[in-house]
């Protein structure tokens, strides 16, 4: 037909078939146990809001990536490019009807016009996770050590948490007299992964020069542990403060919790978006540091300041999920892809439609998924079926089986059989995968 509609989707987005969706429905699942095990509790948030809501901190490459446009009413809005900035605003609308601190998850999609590359699409689903109400060593920590939580059930093999202080490195700017270059400086050494340290060098020189491109070089550099690092950046920035405090107070409790090791002091760690104050970091594997961060953040004491007078320091950090499928996949930990039915029950006479439906209740209120195939075919192509599914065992109820209140379950992996008369028998034998 010439009418017909070319079936496709926008360059950077995607559809998502049952098997990845399941996988990445697991994983979430996986995250929400974390952070509601660490006392986070969930908000949301619409996908729309007003263009001047979202780009009041966005700024630099962030704006020009966010989509926006007029709507039927003629108001100019925006599709949100993250959850935190949402979450200012969230914060500041509903203040009075939240207590302090306030310990939030939100999993959803958010939407930025970028270049696509591996596990980074146009959209892509965010679970953030933040402290609000709190400015302390305590409070960032906290969120370090729910990404550690989260990478461990992830299983994600060896990882590691590199944070640095924006207070610290404003220190250093400033005394290099480079402070008002500060903007740039960090967006530069922000890309210093995929750079390099030549072509970041080059690019700094560019802003400030030869020398002062050597110094941030130099400042940038992690020596060999983190307490020689911050010894090296204490100095460089003028001598003790209290972000360096911080940083050493941060350090102490991730000694005392036994994620010393995961947990590194880097530098070059800045986080390009304008509205972090305080400690950033990213989460980086170990055996793909190519892919990048996994999970990022920091603090942000400013950032509800647009939306109200009230003080809202916040700090919170970002688990990016598509990236992180695409990191496990390449790592050959993706899941089983098995599906959520257990169990098929095959359809092989008409009058025994009701016995089966009565049987599938009795097995889900056992607490096996299972479903009734919709019609009578042949048991070759109902097998089929549940092979593509990923269906492990198949139940079987003729005539002569529903008359004697018996059936069959036959693991389809083993072709082992075994007739039950009880459907929580069934259930069990299923849940052991026998």
């Amino acid at each position: 037909m010439e009418d017909m509609i070319q079936p496709r989707v926008l360059k950077g987005f995607r559809d998502s078939l049952p098997e990845a969706e399941i996988e990445r429905a697991e994983l979430a699942d996986a995250l929400v146990r974390v952070f509601r095990g660490m006392g986070f509790v969930p908000i949301d948030t619409p996908a729309l809001e007003y263009a001047e809501i979202l780009l009041g901190k966005c700024g630099g490459e962030t704006e020009k990536q966010v989509y926006r446009f007029r709507d039927h009413g003629d108001r100019e809005v925006a599709l949100r490019f993250d959850l935190t900035v949402p979450f200012a605003r969230f914060m500041a609308e509903h203040y009075g009807e939240l207590y302090l601190p306030f310990k939030r998850y939100h999993i959803a999609k958010v939407w930025r016009g970028e270049n696509t590359q591996r596990g980074r699409y146009r959209e892509f689903t965010q679970c953030d996770f933040d402290i609000v109400g709190v400015d302390c060593p305590s409070a960032d920590f906290d969120i370090m050590e729910t990404i550690c939580a989260s990478m461990g059930a992830l299983d994600v093999g060896d990882y590691s948490v590199r944070f640095n202080h924006r207070g610290i490195f404003n220190r250093f700017l400033e005394s290099a007299g480079a402070r008002d270059k500060s903007v740039d400086v960090l967006r530069i050494v922000d890309k210093l992964g995929k750079l390099g340290g030549d072509e970041t060098g080059k690019l700094l020189a560019g802003f400030v020069g030869d020398a002062t491109a050597g110094k941030i070089l130099d400042f940038i550099r992690r020596e060999n542990d983190s307490s020689a690092t911050l010894e090296k950046i204490t100095s460089l920035a003028g001598g003790k403060s209290e972000d360096s405090v911080r940083v050493a107070a941060v350090l102490g409790l991730a000694e005392a919790t036994g994620i010393g090791q995961r947990v590194i002091l880097d530098p070059s760690i800045t986080r390009g978006l304008d509205y972090y104050t305080g400690v950033v970091f990213e989460t980086f594997l170990d055996r793909l540091p190519e892919i990048g961060s996994v999970c990022s953040g920091g603090r942000y004491n400013d950032l509800a300041s647009l939306y109200t007078r009230q003080k809202l320091p916040g700090v919170g950090a970002s688990v990016g999920l598509d990236r992180l499928i695409a990191a496990m996949e390449v790592l050959g930990r993706s899941g089983s892809r098995s599906g959520y039915t257990k169990a098929l029950i095959l359809y092989s006479d008409d009058g025994s439609a009701g016995a089966y439906r009565k049987l599938a209740a009795e097995l889900r209120a056992c607490g096996t998924a299972c479903e009734v195939y919709p019609e009578r075919k042949k048991i070759a192509a109902q097998f089929a079926y549940a092979e593509r599914k990923g269906i492990s065992y198949g139940v079987m109820m003729g005539s002569e089986e529903a008359e004697r209140g018996t059936f069959v379950v036959k693991n389809l992996v083993t072709r082992q059989s075994n007739e039950f008369s009880s459907a929580s028998d069934a259930a069990a034998f299923i849940q052991r995968g026998a």
